[in-house]
């Protein structure tokens, strides 16, 4: 690959950058990524073995050191791959439900099977259990072998003023309650033998489409015997939802009323559902990259650049037969981003701290090649300085701004307003609070143990873009968003990436200082990740 004339043009009160992320360079490399030979890059196929090997050349000839354990590019991660076979039957009541239209489940166990009969259906609201935040929504139920049906994001997502939800869990930002990962995680708790969501785009954050693109199949870390998971999980359409609760003599519309208070109760809905499928199940070994630049004083503490090497491989077809969903800008263009900024590091002077540049595998599937490596961390989480994460950029050209996801978190904040005035940019705070975007990238599995993160991720708003404006960048949003998850996620000749490039160099730009001893981010008072943070603080004096 041709070598682009590098030129200086950002100055922090951190070392000179000597250079600048090259738009063709991040064009090239999605161009490989994205395309056939490597099969939608799903876990456990073929395109994995070729992306693996793919990222491996990239930072060895970018003469980085190996940053897995035992000098291992790679850090192997165990998962569970399951598919639902068709044919499966799923019934409420006398009602069948077709799999991918009135209902989108999967499953994670370990198990030939599912058979689920006659499981009674009992309606949870928003299912959320917060003492800090004095909401119960469960009051002590016995839900053992019970089908739990969601509502998706937190109790005041639609709360009105005057209502006991309203503001309690941060207004219409979500937070980790209203995620579909947590009402998962509360249903197996609480020995649940599925869980359904009722899907609403603008609770959810994304429609149907996505929703669905999992096909029955699914994936997991191998976890521990007594760290069990539901069942049956996933989602039931909007207006089957309706249609189920009318039925059974209940009008959902004032239910989602009721589940604003703190005196809702779980109520019984007088349906059983019951499902009877078999599985195809498989133990595959899939793999995070990991490379780095040993610290020359520091070696020790860390700072973490990362994205996601997976996207979802071959689905069903769309209207012109393509079956294969490349993942260009999610995340292959994070990808892309991590490389050239190793790439920038290793062209610079040598870091204070080790610097970290890892790609996740199963980000798709549940953020599972990060969750891997936060509960099998290669380097301590404690004296890992920060995480800075790359996941979707847009590709419309330059900005004047840079969108914020998860504005008020932590003191990266500052230092990202820091690198975006240097490029004459301003910092926009997400439009899409409500959506999650800080719960639903790799950063948050290491969020989830104290450490400061940052994600840039074009979903959080629409950019103001230097030509065409805020519209401009709007239309672009909306243009991506109808492929999100599909197959028209594909590398277009016609990218104008000089916008993400930026967005690359103000990462470049942050690194440079925390790279530096002595300089550890924290995490806001409001917070809900301090108080973790706070626990390791001995062992950054």
């Amino acid at each position: 690959m041709r070598l682009a004339p590098l030129v200086c043009a950002l100055t922090l009160a951190t070392p000179t950058m000597a250079q600048d992320a090259v738009p063709r360079r991040l064009s090239d490399d999605v161009k490989v990524l994205a395309s056939d030979p490597f099969g939608g890059r799903a876990p456990g196929t073929a395109g994995e073995t070729r992306t693996l090997d793919w990222a491996v050349a990239r930072f060895k000839a970018l003469g980085l050191e190996p940053g897995g354990e035992n000098g291992a590019w790679l850090q192997k991660v165990p998962l569970i791959h399951t598919r639902i076979a068709p044919g499966a039957r799923m019934t409420i009541g006398e009602a069948v439900l077709a799999q991918g239209k009135e209902i989108a489940v999967t499953t994670v166990r370990d198990a030939a099977g599912i058979d689920i009969a006659h499981s009674p259906m009992v309606f949870v609201g928003y299912g959320v259990s917060a003492p800090e935040a004095g909401w119960d929504d469960f009051k002590g139920m016995d839900l053992r072998g019970k089908t739990l049906v969601f509502l998706v994001n937190d109790p005041d997502f639609e709360a009105q003023t005057g209502e006991d939800a309203k503001g309690r869990f941060g207004d219409r930002r979500m937070t980790y309650y209203g995620r579909w990962t947590y009402k998962f995680e509360e249903a197996a708790r609480r020995g649940a033998a599925a869980a359904l969501i009722v899907h609403d785009t603008g609770g959810a954050g994304y429609p149907w489409s996505t929703v669905n693109a999992s096909n029955g199949e699914n994936y997991d870390i191998v976890r521990a015997a007594n760290d069990g998971r539901v069942p049956l999980q996933g989602w039931i359409a909007h207006d089957e939802a309706d249609k189920l609760f009318a039925e059974a003599g209940l009008d959902l519309a004032r239910l989602r009323v009721a589940a604003r208070s703190k005196a809702f109760r779980p109520v019984a809905m007088k349906r059983d559902f019951s499902a009877k499928a078999e599985v195809a199940v498989e133990r595959i070994e899939s793999a995070n990259v990991l490379a780095k630049l040993p610290g020359r004083t520091r070696p020790d503490e860390t700072v973490m650049f990362a994205a996601h090497w997976d996207a979802y491989g071959e689905g069903p077809a769309d209207a012109s037969g393509k079956t294969l969903r490349p993942g260009a800008n999610d995340d292959a263009l994070g990808v892309a981003g991590v490389v050239e900024l190793a790439r920038l590091f290793k062209a610079g002077p040598a870091p204070e701290r080790s610097l970290v540049f890892a790609l996740w595998t199963g980000e798709e599937r549940g953020l599972l090649g990060s969750e891997y490596y936060a509960t099998h961390p290669v380097y301590p989480l404690a004296k890992t300085a920060a995480n800075l994460t790359l996941d979707i950029l847009q590709t419309a050209g330059p900005a004047k701004d840079v969108v914020l996801v998860g504005q008020g978190q932590s003191s990266l904040d500052a230092m990202l307003a820091d690198a975006a005035r240097a490029q004459g940019r301003v910092v926009t705070p997400e439009t899409f609070s409500e959506r999650g975007l800080f719960y639903r990238a790799d950063h948050f599995s290491v969020v989830r143990r104290g450490v400061p993160s940052l994600l840039l991720m074009a979903l959080g708003g629409a950019s103001d873009l230097t030509n065409g404006g805020r519209a401009g960048g709007q239309k672009w949003l909306d243009d991506y968003m109808a492929c999100y998850h599909k197959t028209c996620d594909a590398w277009d000749a016609g990218w104008d990436l000089r916008g993400a490039a930026a967005d690359v160099d103000l990462f470049h730009a942050m690194g440079a200082r925390l790279a530096k001893a002595g300089v550890w981010p924290t995490w806001s008072a409001r917070s809900e990740f301090r108080s973790i943070r706070q626990e390791t603080a001995a062992a950054r004096r």
